[in-house]
C-alpha cells in the first residue's frame, strides 16, 4: 500500500511523523547519525511517492525494505530529468527550472512545488559559508542567464540581491562602468563585497578592465558556454587572482536539478551544507560506490532538501573526494551533454 505525504514507515517498521516534520529535521542535521537516519526516511518517502524513481528502482530489482544504509540507495541518473517529470508527492508545481543547453539537446527540468523550501536551502547554505546576505554588496555578472526564463541560479542570486541592504546591489550586464564605480564606492565605505559571475563574464571583466578588487569575494559559477576558449579551473583562477588583485577565487557548485549548493573558498575544493553529501561512484559501474578517501570517479549527490523531487542523483560530473569531506570537480563524462553551468575540465 502506498504511503501518504503525512505518514510513512522507516526500515525498522516504526511509524514516523510525516513530511512537514521531516523537512524541519533536514535543516537541523547535527551529526552523521542524523544524516544517515534522515536519508533513509527521505528515501522511503520518495520510493512510495515518486513514480519515476519507484519504477527505476524496480527495474534494478531493488527492494526498499532491504536498504538499510545510505550507501545502498541507488542514484537516479540525471539524464532522467531531460525526459521525465521527476516529482515526489502531488503538490501543484510552482515553477519549472530549466538547464541551459546546446541547440537540439533536451534540457533538464526541475519541477519545483515549494519555492520556499528552495529559498530556505540556499539561504541557510549561504549564511553557513558567508554570513548574512544583508551585509554584502552583491553584484552579479550573469549574461545569457538573465536573458532566459527558468534559471535556478538567477532565482537564487536575485533573492540574495533583494536581501542585501547595500545600495548598488544588483545585476550588471553591459553597464560595466557602473559596476566598477559601485564597487569602488563600496570599498571606500568598507562594505563587504561579493562579485558573482559566470566564468566568461568575469574573465572579460578581468582582461578588459582589470579593476583592483582587493578584499572582495570573487565567486565564479562556471560556464564558458562557447564564448571563450575553455580553461582549467586553476588557469581561470590564476588569471582572475592576478587581474583582480585578490588572493583566492571562490566557486559555487550547483545545478538545475538540485535544491542545494556547495561552495569553494579556495583551490577549487568544495564543501557541502549538512543536508547535502557527495559520494563517488565507479565510472564503469554506477551502482558501485567508492568509500576510500581520494577516490576519483562519477559524482553522485545526496541532496535531502530536494525532498519533493529526487534526493539521490547520479550526475555527469567526474570528481575526487577528500578525506575531510571536501571534493573537487575534475570534468565531465565524454558522452555527456555539455550544459551552460558546467565547470571547466581540469
Amino acid at each position: 500500500m502506498g504511503l501518504s505525504a503525512e505518514w510513512f514507515i522507516n526500515v525498522s517498521g516504526q511509524m514516523i511523523l510525516g513530511l512537514p516534520n521531516l523537512q524541519d529535521r533536514i535543516f537541523n542535521i547535527q551529526s552523521q547519525e542524523d544524516f544517515l537516519l534522515v536519508s533513509l526516511e527521505v528515501f522511503n518517502y520518495q520510493y512510495n511517492n515518486n513514480v519515476v524513481y519507484q519504477e527505476f528502482l524496480k527495474s534494478l530489482g531493488k527492494d526498499p525494505a532491504k536498504i538499510t544504509a545510505p550507501d545502498e540507495i541507488p542514484f537516479l541518473p540525471i539524464g532522467f530529468f531531460r525526459n521525465h517529470k521527476i516529482i515526489t508527492g502531488d503538490l501543484p508545481v510552482e515553477m519549472v527550472f530549466e538547464s541551459s543547453g546546446t541547440t537540439g539537446v533536451n534540457t533538464g527540468k526541475h519541477f519545483v512545488n515549494d519555492l520556499k523550501l528552495y529559498e530556505e536551502s540556499f539561504l541557510r547554505s549561504f549564511r553557513l559559508f558567508y554570513g548574512e546576505p544583508e551585509q554584502f554588496l552583491i553584484a552579479a555578472l550573469l549574461p545569457s542567464y538573465i536573458e532566459r526564463t527558468g534559471s535556478s541560479l538567477v532565482y537564487m542570486v536575485d533573492n540574495l540581491i533583494r536581501k542585501s541592504k547595500i545600495s548598488g546591489s544588483g545585476f550588471y550586464k553591459n553597464n560595466i562602468g557602473d559596476l566598477i564605480l559601485t564597487i569602488k564606492k563600496a570599498k571606500s565605505e568598507n562594505q563587504r563585497i561579493l562579485l558573482l559571475g559566470v566564468s566568461f563574464a568575469l574573465l572579460d571583466l578581468a582582461e578588459n578592465q582589470s579593476p583592483d578588487l582587493a578584499g572582495s569575494i570573487i565567486m565564479e559559477t562556471g560556464g564558458m558556454k562557447g564564448r571563450r576558449k575553455e580553461l582549467t579551473r586553476s588557469e581561470l583562477h590564476s588569471i582572475l587572482k592576478e587581474k583582480f588583485n585578490v588572493v583566492s577565487i571562490h566557486s559555487e557548485y550547483g545545478m538545475t536539478e538540485l535544491m542545494s549548493q556547495a561552495y569553494s573558498k579556495e583551490d577549487g575544493i568544495f564543501y557541502c551544507p549538512p543536508w547535502m553529501k557527495i559520494v563517488i561512484r565507479d565510472p564503469q559501474d554506477p551502482l558501485t560506490l567508492y568509500n576510500e578517501p581520494s577516490s576519483t570517479g562519477g559524482i553522485s549527490i545526496i541532496d535531502l532538501a530536494n525532498i519533493n523531487s529526487c534526493s539521490f542523483i547520479a550526475t555527469d560530473d567526474l570528481g575526487r573526494l577528500h578525506e575531510d569531506g571536501g571534493f573537487e570537480v575534475l570534468g565531465r563524462f565524454d558522452n555527456s551533454d555539455m550544459r551552460g553551468c558546467n565547470l571547466m575540465v581540469e
